[in-house]
């Protein structure tokens, strides 16, 4: 079932990086969670540094989804960097 326009949907997630809303939009999809992106942009001349990119689910999901979002920041965290000294074979 499609979100459509007159849904009231709730914010789950955002940052100025679409790159990042496109990863937790993935992520969100790959758990059977759909969402809506939606640009903030603002004429830099006029509103500079303002912007960015919402995610929006189902108020129905929107518990699972920051769940999920957390638990995916919390992993990534706890995993290793590949840092410039150990990737040099030894």
């Amino acid at each position: 079932m499609a979100i459509e326009s007159n849904d009231a949907l709730v914010k789950v997630f955002d940052t100025e990086q679409e790159s990042e809303a496109m990863v937790v939009q993935g992520l969100l999809e790959s758990a059977g969670i759909e969402s809506v992106m939606i640009s903030l942009d603002a004429p830099q001349e006029v509103l500079p540094g303002v912007g960015g990119v919402v995610l929006q689910v189902r108020p129905e999901q929107s518990d699972e989804a920051l769940k999920l979002i957390e638990d995916h920041r919390t992993s990534a965290a706890a995993e290793p960097e590949l840092t410039e000294e150990s990737a040099q074979p030894e």
